[in-house]
């Protein structure tokens, strides 16, 4: 299965907002390794926020892999141990327009996941990758108001 996004996207909780969620529409990734979308509406409460992306203010995800997968290497014929182990780096990306000073032009903000895979792992340890990715989704959810609330105030 290949990894993309169903419309609307339900958002996590965040102070100040009530059920939100996202709109999204296709729209052109900038590699042929990346799909990417772009929020064409915004549901529940959330004042304050724009509800569409544009090209001064962009609000888009992208989600890519590497352009080319990297295998396991070889084996050392001496030591039996792998001489180095590549990674595949799988990245989502989120760009989102912001006001630095209110009457100035937007900014944008980047918030970037990666997630670096060792060649090879795919095929022999695929439950603790799955792991590691659930543990993440997880702390995301449950401390996305936190998390945000720590991009507002500063504090940790």
């Amino acid at each position: 299965m290949s990894l993309s996004l169903t419309s609307p996207v339900s958002g996590s909780a965040q102070t100040g907002f009530t059920t939100p969620a996202y709109v999204i529409a296709a729209d052109t990734a900038p590699t042929s390794a990346g799909k990417q979308y772009a929020v064409s509406g915004i549901t529940g409460t959330q004042t304050g926020v724009d509800t569409t992306s544009s090209p001064s203010k962009p609000f888009t995800i992208t989600l890519s892999r590497p352009a080319v997968l990297k295998t396991v290497s070889a084996v050392d014929p001496v030591t039996g141990a792998l001489r180095s182990v590549p990674r595949n780096s799988y990245k989502i990306i989120i760009r989102k327009g912001v006001l630095p000073l209110a009457g100035q032009p937007a900014s944008v903000l980047n918030a970037t996941l990666t997630i670096d895979v060792p060649a090879g792992s795919d095929v022999a340890d695929p439950a603790n990758i799955r792991a590691s990715l659930s543990l993440l989704i997880g702390a995301l959810t449950q401390a996305s108001a936190s998390i945000g609330d720590t991009l507002v105030t500063g504090v940790i």
